[in-house]
């Protein structure tokens, strides 16, 4: 590993970041270099047939391998031990099953085929349509239910659980940290991915499932099962987005392969250490021993004045952060252990109770780990072996090597120490002060660099400025016009509110029943320089499909209404395709949305960008801007119903168009059941966890986004505009 490369716990919490800005370059060539690494239980095998059996049956043996660890942990009387250990190293990777997908679909590519299929094998993984029904909820509520998910919530704060190894994180560092580069490695997540299904239940988790059988929904945990009943496997969505990728991409299918030998490489290896830190974990003395590694350099602080065989107790700890065996050997001979009798120990008795010096000093779960040491070790008439002193535990080995605690063999074993897995991948790039990089030139420019998932910290600066633009615009004035949105929210939530503005535009559209529809060509012109922001349908809530945001209370419809907008990932139903027909109709072809081509298309007047602009900006930021962009997609999604969807309808049958458009938005849109009413749900679901002393503030923030859906275009409020985008630019550079 490199020497300035950052943890796999770095890389981690950064790659867990929904809006962070991933850069590439040299860091592009370390990712590949990692996933070029040899596997050698994988052999040169390219076929993804051959590739998936060869997955099936190491999984079928290392959960063998791993129920019999289970059994050898039941004779050693402790397998309560054995499970906690492998439910949190499980975690980094079960906690966020399938979150590596979640970038790829993006605007640019939001018809075709290959990402239709990747959306809907992720919105398959999050439990589109429902709140906390991910593959990795079902993970945390057996966390949960055995009282292990303290750092579970978000599951950026398990690098913080010290409880977890450091290689815990390296398969999901690197799964995440290409998910966040999917115009780069959509082949190579695929096939990670794949791979992962192909395993299924993480074979050290049926060691947790034999222990607790009832405890999980251990189907949904498994990545390779179906989510609904008669509904299709995980696989075989997975298959069907490989399939579709290969169709787009002939080129896809070697590094699809790719994917999934470096992903089955990575899990034996992890696999490997996982089972010898299991293996070691039966011997108390290990667990003992790593207790106080990892309490040694805050216990070192104090004790100065401690004597222990001739030398200061805060010696011993100190050396203890490298070796703590040692340490073990004196504490088993001192005055505060009786060896086999836990119960008569002043280590667990007085010194740590109420009245104590070391009050608590330890926790329950330490305190049991202390415990069971003590009682493994052999009365103090045995003759320890030399060199191990009496800190060696009782015990006698199986069949396996697995230490059996209560017999003198163990005597001699010493504190067992368990192999290392790479701890994270070589990424120094990540660290380093990216380079200078140009902003876009215009608004156009912006258009097309905006619609891909990655971009360059300019680009990402330059989106986040012009947001702060747009809502300075959206702002001025707001508090001297009428605005529809209610001027504090109600606490009766806004669904009656919502019911009044949909009679409100049902009257406007009756009273507006003479207005004379436009002509033929004012109907194409004004569909064409819509293209730009319909084309990206949905395109303000792409920060949603971040993996916690899309199954939270506030974020599971949003991102259920972002796939909506994309049709459920079939295209017959995919919003932008079903435009475009509406455009062919009119003899109109445009390029393709997300190409170069379609940004610098003349037909399309230069303002047609500046509101599509403004939904691919603050989509990238769905924490820094989430009242903003829930006002904006009320706005949005009720914009059109029962009026101005009428109306257009109205227009397009007039000429001989479709109306199949206009027809599904009203009718999905709608304020009983539909995105109205869910936009409705998530305002008041947020509002409802504010405190009281913001929610003037935020309330005052929702309206701003429910009025950046049409600002004011005066002087002032443009000059507005432009103050903040560069105050907001000058703020940055000052921090920087």
């Amino acid at each position: 590993m490199h020497a300035t490369s950052p943890t796999a716990r770095a890389v981690f919490t950064r790659a867990s970041d929904p809006e962070c800005m991933w850069p590439g370059g040299a860091l592009l060539d370390e990712v590949r270099a990692e996933l070029a690494r040899p596997a050698p239980r994988c052999g040169p095998l390219d076929d993804l047939d051959e590739l998936r059996a060869h997955a099936s049956r190491w999984a079928a043996e290392e959960t063998d391998r791993f129920t019999t660890l289970r059994d050898a942990s039941l004779a050693c009387g402790d397998g309560g031990e054995v499970v906690r250990r492998t439910v949190l190293s499980c975690a980094p990777l079960a906690l966020l099953s399938g979150a590596w997908l979640q970038w790829l679909s993006a605007p640019g590519n939001a018809e075709t085929l290959a990402s239709l299929r990747a959306l809907s094998l992720y919105a398959s993984d999050v439990g589109a349509s429902h709140p906390h029904a991910s593959r990795g909820s079902a993970y945390l509520t057996l966390l949960r239910r055995l009282r292990l998910a303290e750092y579970a919530v978000p599951a950026t704060r398990l690098t913080q659980d010290t409880r977890i190894e450091e290689d815990a994180f390296f398969v999901p560092s690197v799964l995440l940290a290409m998910g966040r580069r999917p115009e780069d490695f959509h082949p190579e997540i695929l096939g990670a991915d794949l791979c992962l299904r192909s395993v299924g239940l993480l074979p050290a988790l049926t060691l947790v499932r034999r222990a607790h059988p009832h405890l999980a929904d251990w189907e949904s945990l498994d990545p390779g099962t179906a989510r609904e009943p008669a509904g299709p496997t995980g696989t075989e969505q997975a298959l069907a987005a490989v399939a579709a990728l290969e169709a787009a991409d002939g080129g896809a299918t070697a590094r699809v392969a790719v994917g999934f030998r470096w992903a089955l490489g990575a899990l034996q290896s992890w696999g490997e250490t996982l089972y010898a830190r299991l293996e070691a974990s039966l011997d108390p003395a290990y667990g003992m021993a790593e207790l106080m590694r990892l309490r040694a350099r805050e216990g070192a602080v104090y004790h100065h004045d401690f004597p222990m065989e001739g030398r200061p107790l805060s010696q011993w700890l100190t050396e203890c952060r490298t070796d703590a065996g040692p340490f073990l050997d004196a504490l088993a001979r001192s005055r505060m252990v009786k060896p086999g009798r836990s119960e008569a120990s002043s280590l667990v008795g007085g010194l740590v109770g109420e009245r104590g010096p070391m009050f608590r000093v330890f926790a329950e779960e330490d305190l049991a780990v202390i415990r069971r040491w003590i009682d493994s070790l052999p009365p103090r008439t045995a003759t320890p072996a030399a060199g191990t002193g009496t800190a060696a535990p009782t015990g006698a080995t199986t069949g396996d090597g697995l230490v059996k605690a209560g017999s003198a063999e163990a005597a001699t074993a010493g504190v067992p120490s368990a192999p290392s897995a790479p701890s994270a991948p070589a990424l120094p790039s990540l660290l380093a002060h990216p380079a200078a990089d140009p902003s876009p030139r215009d608004i156009r420019e912006a258009y097309w660099l905006l619609q891909r998932r990655a971009a360059t910290p300019a680009v990402h600066e330059w989106a986040r400025n012009y947001v702060h633009g747009w809502l300075a615009r959206s702002g001025h004035g707001m508090d001297r016009e009428d605005l529809q949105l209610p001027g504090a929210w109600p606490a009766e939530g806004l669904r009656p509110w919502l019911s009044a503005q949909h009679d409100r535009h049902g009257a406007e559209f009756e009273d507006g029943r003479e207005v004379p529809v436009p002509s033929r060509d004012e109907l194409i012109d004004s569909t064409v320089q819509l293209a730009p922001l319909t084309l990206i349908d949905g395109a303000w809530l792409q920060g949603f499909t971040g993996y916690e945001e899309a199954s939270s209370d506030i974020g599971f419809s949003l991102f259920e209404t972002y796939w909506d907008e994309l049709g459920n990932g079939e295209q017959r139903l995919n919003h932008p395709i079903i435009y475009r027909q509406v455009l062919a109709e009119m003899g109109v072809d445009v390029p393709p949305t997300g190409s170069r081509e379609f940004s610098r298309w003349p037909g399309f007047q230069e303002s047609s960008f500046e509101l599509p602009v403004y939904w691919l900006a603050i989509g990238r930021f769905p924490r820094t801007f989430l009242p903003e962009v829930l006002g904006l997609n009320l706005a949005m999604e009720l914009s059109g119903v029962g009026g101005s969807y009428r109306r257009a309808r109205m227009a397009l049958k007039a000429h001989g168009f479709s109306t199949r458009f206009v027809d599904i938005h009203n009718t999905i849109d709608n304020v009983s059941t539909g995105h109205s009413a869910w936009a409705a749900d998530a305002v008041d679901t947020h509002m409802a966890t504010v405190p009281s002393p913001r929610a003037a503030e935020v309330w005052a923030r929702v309206r701003t986004g429910y009025r950046s859906l049409t600002p004011p275009s005066g002087f002032r409020a443009r000059q507005a505009q432009r103050r903040a985008r560069n105050a907001a630019a000058t703020d940055r550079r000052i921090t920087r």
